[in-house]
């Protein structure tokens, strides 16, 4: 079956990726709804993702503010599956990178940014949830760092969080059109590390295969558009990855 991915992706011009907090395991982030993800071993760490108890509860913003100086991203480093994505783009394969990820690992790893589409913004800035003012979130950290526990805007006075979009927050449109445009000029498409259960984006997958891509999805666990797939692996992403898109040979299981 390996062989047979990459001989698809050889016959293809237009590669579409969509990325989930799967990929970025390997790099010691964990991911959100797996057996060792973040809300699965701490449910009420989900409520520091929630826009309506991060707005209404200070308690909240301090308890995210000390999770965002916490978190494993900021020493992460791309591993084997972020640059054999990267390796789709130097062979010219790369049509779009649409990612649900807010680590930026993407572009670390060395994909341009300019085809890069990230649905769900950057841990790395900040935004103002008052007046959208925006800067590096190394900024906001080091006044936390400084003793200020839920530091408000400099600006207006309005409460800070990161620039990504929480539950309960509204995706911006121009962002999801281009993903889901992009997932239609597609003629291979490829999903990985991603469940597939948050829309609109999962709905790329449908579209992707509606326009006659052929739909490959590697991920650990079965996700809902397995059966409309054309590969279903679920080994190890930073091996399978690196089998499909540069040839070397991967131990990986598959599913069919």
């Amino acid at each position: 079956m390996i062989d047979q991915v990459r001989g698809w992706i050889d016959a293809s011009a237009r590669v579409v990726v969509l990325s989930g907090a799967g990929i970025s395991t390997d790099s010691g982030i964990p991911d959100f709804r797996g057996p060792q993800g973040v809300w699965t071993k701490d449910p009420l760490a989900e409520k520091l993702s929630n826009i309506h108890y991060y707005l209404a509860d200070p308690e909240v913003r301090r308890r995210a503010w000390k999770s965002r100086i916490a978190s494993p991203a900021w020493d992460a480093k791309p591993n084997a599956g972020h640059l054999a994505i990267v390796e789709l783009e130097r062979r010219g394969k790369l049509h779009a990178l649409i990612t649900q990820n807010i680590d930026e690992l993407h572009q670390r790893a060395g994909n341009s940014p300019d085809r890069v589409i990230e649905v769900h913004g950057s841990m790395r800035r900040f935004m103002c949830w008052g007046c959208g003012m925006r800067g590096p979130m190394e900024e906001a950290l080091e006044r936390v760092r400084s003793g200020e526990e839920d530091p408000a805007c400099r600006d207006c006075g309005g409460i800070l969080k990161s620039d990504t979009i929480s539950f309960g927050q509204a995706l911006v449109p121009e962002v999801i059109d281009r993903a889901l445009q992009a997932a239609a000029e597609a003629d291979f498409f490829l999903a990985v590390g991603t469940s597939l259960q948050v829309y609109p984006v999962a709905g790329a997958v449908e579209i992707a295969r509606r326009a006659g891509a052929r739909v490959v999805i590697v991920n650990a666990e079965p996700t809902p558009f397995d059966a409309i797939a054309d590969a279903v692996l679920d080994g190890s992403i930073s091996e399978v990855l690196p089998a499909i898109t540069s040839g070397r040979e991967s131990a990986s299981r598959f599913r069919h």
